[in-house]
């Protein structure tokens, strides 16, 4: 499978963006899109989760009432919208996707850039 991320940019503390990744290659059924990210000098971290089929959500404690992840079956997208954003969410966030039965993310996308100026 294909993944490729867009609505990255430069924003200020405060504002919102959304961030797309679309998903190409194949039907991703009982798979799981993740959006990750890492900061410079930080491990990359799993901001936020959704499985395909039934659209089940998971966040980390650091996105959980700022961030939303969806998933458009139809578009084979899923986004990340991200309000409040602090300069601490400043960082490359990358699109993945697990297939069913994995613990692993076996696939990623090549990243989008969120600069958050304080």
């Amino acid at each position: 499978v294909q993944l490729v991320e867009s609505g990255g940019g430069l924003v200020q503390a405060g504002d919102s963006l959304r961030l797309s990744c679309a998903a190409s290659g194949r039907t991703l059924t009982n798979w799981r899109l993740g959006w990750f990210r890492q900061a410079p000098g930080k491990e990359r971290e799993l901001v936020a989760s959704i499985t395909w089929n039934l659209g089940t959500t998971d966040y980390s404690d650091s996105a959980k009432g700022r961030f939303t992840i969806s998933r458009d079956k139809y578009k084979n997208t899923v986004d990340l919208s991200m309000n409040n954003l602090k300069p601490e969410d400043t960082a490359v966030y990358y699109c993945a996707a697990q297939r069913g039965g994995s613990r692993l993310y076996n696939f990623w996308g090549q990243g989008t850039l969120v600069t958050v100026s304080s």
